[in-house]
């Protein structure tokens, strides 16, 4: 997603290598993540399926608390399942920019696909799930080499594609049961994440040089 002449004192090893400094934090953000996911499926389980009622249901106010909660909810082991690689893959690879920035991004995802999801969802339909962060996330990386203007990010976001370009399919309404519109906007909302957490938009300064 890093790179002399003679040995220098003062470099630190987060100077030489900020990816590899980057790793561990990264990796244990997203492994908690996950895991708080698990947590709560469980818990789930074990009391009847009681936090399936913190999932989204279309255009009413009081819904609107629960855009956030939704995304850390799963209709069941199987559901979540199918989230868990591709969050701990594409969210440990998000999070190696920082990880108060992937606080922010996700943050964006979940706030954009849940909001999508409630203005329009079907009437009577209740969503929730981690994969609007997921396809979120993909946009994210997709973008994030050209916003940053990062060589290195620009490849890597070509190999997220590579391997995940297919999971684009879910933002078209072909199957039923699956939220198309958190899919699609968590897709739009990663987009604008990469914009607005932008390293050159933070540092207040012009427009940076490709690196």
């Amino acid at each position: 997603m890093a790179y002399g002449s003679g040995p220098d004192i003062n470099r630190t090893s987060s100077d030489r290598s900020p990816r590899r400094a980057g790793a561990w934090p990264a990796a244990k953000l997203i492994l908690l993540w996950t895991a708080l996911l698990w947590v709560l499926e469980f818990f789930d389980q074990a009391t009847g399926n009681s936090l399936d009622t913190f999932g989204i249901v279309p255009r009413k106010q009081s819904e609107l608390i629960d855009i956030v909660p939704a995304a850390f909810m799963h209709f069941g082991f199987g559901h979540l399942i199918a989230n868990t690689v591709p969050l701990l893959v594409l969210g440990f690879l998000a999070a190696l920019r920082g990880t108060g920035r992937f606080l922010a991004v996700a943050l964006t995802i979940i706030v954009v696909s849940g909001l999508g999801v409630w203005l329009i969802a079907p009437d009577g339909s209740n969503t929730a799930g981690a994969s609007g962060l997921i396809f979120g996330l993909f946009g994210y990386l997709l973008v994030r080499g050209f916003v940053d203007r990062r060589i290195t990010d620009v490849a890597l976001g070509g190999v997220v594609a590579v391997f995940y370009g297919s999971i684009l399919w879910g933002v078209l309404p072909t199957e039923s049961g699956i939220s198309w519109q958190g899919h699609l906007f968590g897709l739009i909302g990663g987009v604008l994440a990469a914009f607005m957490t932008s390293s050159s938009r933070t540092a207040g300064g012009g427009r940076p040089d490709w690196h």
